[in-house]
C-alpha cells in the first residue's frame, strides 16, 4: 500500500438553508415556498400526484452572489459573470468581530497580502454567521471599508466572500469599489469554522438568471 495515499476530500456546505423561515434583507419580500402538488394527495384512476413546489424570493436572500449590475447599469449581469471566478483556490481569513471590532480596514488585511495575491479569492470569517436569525443580524454586522476593498482590488482579488448580510452599509463604499472593478461578492456564507484550513477550494456558482443583478448560490468548500 502506498504510504503517500492522499486524504479523502471533504465537502463542506457554506450555505444557509432556504425555507419560509429564512430572514429576508429588510425591505425585501419574504421567501415563500408554495406546494403545487403532493404525493399525499389521494390519486384517482389515470392520474398520479407528485411533489412539486413554487419558490418566490428576492435574489439577495440567504447565501447569494452579487453581480456588478447590482450597482452599475452597464456592468455584467449575473448570467454574464465568468464562472471561473466563482470556482478555485480561496484564502480564508479569520477576523472575529469580538476581537477586531465592527470595521474591517486595510490594516487587518495587509499581513495576508501574499496569500491574497496567490489565490485571488478571499473569504472573511467574522463569526457573524452565528448570529443568523437574531434581531441585530442585518443592522449591526461588521463592514468592509472602501480602503480595505481597494486594497483587495489592488491585490487582484476576483471574488470576496463574507459571512455577513452585506459587505457594507449605505453609502456602500465597499460595494462600489468591488463591483466597480468586476469583483464578485458572496454574502451570507455560513459554517466557515468547519473549514479548518487557511486555503481551500471554493465553489459558489450562480443560477443563470438572464439580465439580473444576483443569484442564490449553494456555496461549498472542498478541503483535501
Amino acid at each position: 500500500m502506498n504510504s503517500m495515499t492522499s486524504r479523502a476530500k471533504q465537502f463542506i456546505d457554506l450555505s444557509h438553508a432556504l425555507s419560509s423561515a429564512t430572514p429576508a434583507f429588510p425591505g425585501d419580500p419574504s421567501l415563500e415556498i408554495r406546494v403545487l402538488d403532493s404525493t399525499l394527495t389521494q390519486s384517482v384512476a389515470g392520474e398520479r400526484h407528485l411533489n412539486s413546489s413554487h419558490l418566490s424570493m428576492g435574489l439577495h436572500c440567504g447565501t447569494h452572489i452579487d453581480a456588478p449590475f447590482h450597482f452599475f447599469p452597464e456592468g455584467p449581469t449575473i448570467d454574464q459573470v465568468l464562472l471561473g471566478r466563482c470556482i478555485g483556490q480561496t484564502l480564508l481569513i479569520a477576523l472575529p468581530t469580538a476581537e477586531h471590532g465592527p470595521t474591517i480596514d486595510r490594516e487587518h488585511l495587509v499581513q495576508y497580502e501574499s496569500g491574497i495575491r496567490e489565490t485571488t479569492r478571499v473569504v472573511l470569517n467574522t463569526g457573524w454567521h452565528h448570529r443568523w436569525g437574531m434581531d441585530n443580524f442585518f443592522s449591526e454586522h461588521p463592514v468592509i471599508t472602501g480602503e480595505a476593498a481597494q486594497f483587495l482590488v489592488d491585490c487582484g482579488v476576483q471574488l470576496i466572500g463574507v459571512d455577513t448580510p452585506s459587505v457594507d452599509r449605505a453609502p456602500f463604499p465597499a460595494h462600489l469599489v468591488f463591483l466597480g472593478n468586476g469583483v464578485l461578492i458572496v454574502e451570507n456564507l455560513t459554517n466557515l469554522d468547519a473549514i479548518g484550513t487557511e486555503r481551500f477550494e471554493l465553489v459558489a456558482t450562480p443560477l443563470k438568471i438572464a439580465g439580473r443583478d444576483g443569484s442564490p448560490v449553494r456555496a461549498v468548500a472542498i478541503v483535501s
